[in-house]
């Protein structure tokens, strides 16, 4: 199963607002031992918030897409979706039933009585308007919830608010509640070494031959400014922990015939 994001809003995109969302999925997929495979950002524009998300729904990937859900004019997630999916949108039974707790727990925290019929009150149903076999993501900040859809294959997108404080945890639960069979808790490690002097070009062949022949990836980080190293490359291989080092022994073999100056080795897990 590969993992992706969809960041949404043009709030981002202006740099109004810093997104906070990419490097907080990092850290809770990486806390599970899950790498995060890719993300796309998207303005409100709602052609392409609705091509990203058919992309996402015919991936076969687990995806997070950020933002969007609410039910102002410029909230087009949830349209976007039914849209990409080709099913209609209809209120959710059980998204009804937490926005009308939450509308509850509104009017008797402000000691008023609840007025169900309220214009704004009928208007926050809207919230609760998603595409036909969808299931509701639990918010526990103030009950409205966000939604899933399967997609093809085994693959899902989870659809939750733009707002940290609501989203992170909701993210947490699908991750937990859904997606435990995949979790690899020491399933990944990196090895590298730093090389010194070295052009990317001339690793390349090397880079390739460890692909071909270890179950690995192999990553070049190059680096022109470093304080402590200078100009270098980080050369290494990440994948199972019982490949990687049969592979950088591997690796080291080859830049040793390449008579490349090596510094440190690095690993992370």
């Amino acid at each position: 199963m590969k993992f992706g994001v969809i960041i949404i809003g043009d709030e981002i995109l202006s740099g109004k607002r810093a997104d906070k969302h990419l490097a907080k999925a990092i850290e809770l997929l990486g806390a599970r031992g899950l790498p995060l495979a890719y993300a796309h950002y998207v303005g409100d524009d709602p052609e392409r918030i609705t091509a990203t998300l058919a992309a996402a729904f015919a991936s076969g990937d687990t995806v997070f897409s950020f933002g969007g859900i609410g039910a102002t004019p410029d909230d087009h997630t949830r349209q976007c979706a039914a849209r990409a999916l080709g099913k209609p949108l209809q209120l959710s039974d059980a998204a009804r039933a937490l926005i009308l707790e939450r509308m509850q727990d509104v009017a008797r925290e402000q000691g008023q009585p609840f007025e169900p019929e309220r214009p704004d009150n009928v208007h926050r149903y809207q919230m609760g308007m998603f595409p036909e076999g969808a299931s509701v993501i639990p918010n526990p900040y103030n009950k409205i919830p966000g939604f899933s859809h399967p997609g093809t294959g085994e693959g899902t997108v989870h659809f939750v608010p733009g707002f940290p404080v609501m989203a992170w945890p909701m993210v947490e639960w699908v991750l937990d509640t859904h997606c435990r069979g995949w979790f690899q808790q020491g399933g990944w490690r990196e090895q590298s070494v730093i090389v010194f002097g070295a052009m990317e070009s001339l690793l390349t062949p090397l880079m390739e031959s460890l692909e071909a022949q270890h179950p690995v990836k192999v990553f070049s980080l190059p680096s022109v400014d470093h304080p402590e190293y200078g100009r270098h490359i980080e050369l290494g291989v990440k994948g199972h922990p019982d490949v990687v080092p049969v592979a950088f022994a591997a690796l080291r073999e080859g830049l040793q015939a390449l008579n490349m100056p090596l510094g440190p080795e690095l690993v992370r897990n």
